[in-house]
């Protein structure tokens, strides 16, 4: 937006913010040429030779942006101002050129003379006086450059004055050729007062359920443009900034909690391993149901095994039962089945390894003496004296008598 034309050749031009903004004053030829704040890039705040005379722009951080020249200019010039929020108003004072009548100038004798000393350009050594709005990350977007004017200098500006009324004029009524130098010198270039480094802050060591994060905070002095040393902490002023606070303090959402793995059932073969799977607080205080934990990564809660190959059908034996014959040679009987490692009744078992069912016993008899031919009788009253006759035992003393009755006449 334009503010306003400078005609050519005014003298002691003054232009200011009314206020603090983000705003940015501008300044172009009428040919559209932007000798400041042009183009969309944003001129680091310094001196600019612009149109026969130094313009001064400053951006101080606490302060009203300005734009100062003494003058006079050798074209017309325009102030506009880069709008990024409202105006609150640009102040603009200077004074145009005297269109003198007759030959009087002719009749007056003009000099080069040095103005006053500049303010100094820096503070301290290694500070600048008039510090940018700015960051460095902006600096390099907008202008692609950070650099300012040397530090601690201070000048005096050569100007064309009149010797009659001491008025500056345009620099064209002097002798080119006897202007003298602009005068420099250094300023302020004792070591500035400690102040504190603070650095930019790590990353949250948690992100949730309440992390720390850290920061560098050091106290530092600069002796020069380019140059700091650190100092004892006591040495700066001021109360020293925290390096350490408390970050994602909010709690984290539930998790999956597993606890161990059953062992592989069964013990052979493939099988299964089982364990509980819970949603839990981060705390692990507290049990939620399935549903308010994710469900995309839950853990399984079971999973296959094995441990190996089982083994074969085997015959199981059962104990023998009791002696058929309470006296003498009798048989016993026993269970025998095929049974598989789990202990169910199997047809796999080789019969030619089969354990016999029964064998043969023999069971104490009391002896009972036979007093004549008329008390034979048998002691036996199971199935045993058959089987003494059958197998022809009758000749042996013992079972003739066990079973005499049987034995008789054989």
């Amino acid at each position: 937006m334009e503010v306003v034309r400078i005609p050519r050749g005014s003298v002691h031009i003054e232009i200011k913010e009314m206020a603090m903004s983000k705003n940015y004053i501008a300044l172009k030829s009428e040919g559209d040429d932007y000798y400041i704040n042009g183009a969309w890039t944003i001129d680091w705040p310094r001196k600019f030779d612009i149109a026969g005379t130094a313009f001064h722009y400053r951006r101080p951080t606490d302060e009203p942006e300005s734009l100062e020249a003494l003058g006079a200019t050798t074209e017309n010039l325009i102030v506009m101002v880069l709008l990024q929020e409202q105006n609150m108003g640009i102040r603009y004072k200077f004074n145009v050129p005297i269109q003198r009548t007759g030959s009087g100038d002719n009749e007056v004798g003009f000099s080069w003379h040095h103005l006053a000393w500049s303010d100094c350009s820096a503070t301290c050594a290694g500070d600048t006086q008039h510090s940018d709005t700015l960051n460095p990350a902006d600096c390099l977007l907008l202008s692609g450059s950070c650099a300012g004017e040397p530090k601690g200098s201070q000048k005096q500006e050569v100007v064309c004055k009149r010797l009659d009324d001491n008025s500056v004029v345009q620099n064209s009524y002097c002798d080119p050729d006897s202007k003298p130098p602009e005068n420099q010198r250094s300023c302020n270039a004792e070591p500035c007062p400690p102040e504190w480094f603070i650095g930019d802050w790590s990353e949250c060591a948690k992100t949730c359920d309440g992390g720390t994060r850290t920061r560098t905070v050091l106290c530092i002095r600069k002796i020069g443009p380019a140059e700091e040393e650190t100092l004892e902490d006591s040495l700066c002023l001021t109360h020293r900034p925290i390096e350490r606070e408390a970050c994602n303090n909010q709690s984290c959402p539930p998790q999956w909690v597993t606890l161990d793995w059953s062992e592989c059932t069964p013990r052979c073969g493939p099988g299964f391993k089982h364990r509980i799977v819970l949603c839990k607080s981060s705390d692990l205080a507290k049990t939620f149901p399935h549903p308010h934990c994710p469900s995309h990564n839950k853990p399984p809660s079971r999973i296959r095994c094995s441990l190996g190959r089982c083994p074969p059908p085997r015959w199981i034996p059962g104990e023998w039962g009791q002696c058929s014959a309470q006296c003498g040679l009798g048989q016993q009987i026993r269970t025998v089945q095929c049974l598989s490692y789990t202990g169910q009744l199997s047809s796999e078992c080789a019969e030619t390894l089969r354990p016999p069912t029964m064998q043969q016993c023999e069971s104490k008899c009391d002896a009972i003496p036979i007093a004549n031919g008329d008390e034979c009788k048998d002691v036996n009253k199971v199935a045993y004296c058959p089987l003494v006759l059958k197998f022809k035992f009758c000749s042996r003393a013992y079972f003739r008598q066990m079973c005499c009755k049987t034995c008789q006449g054989h």
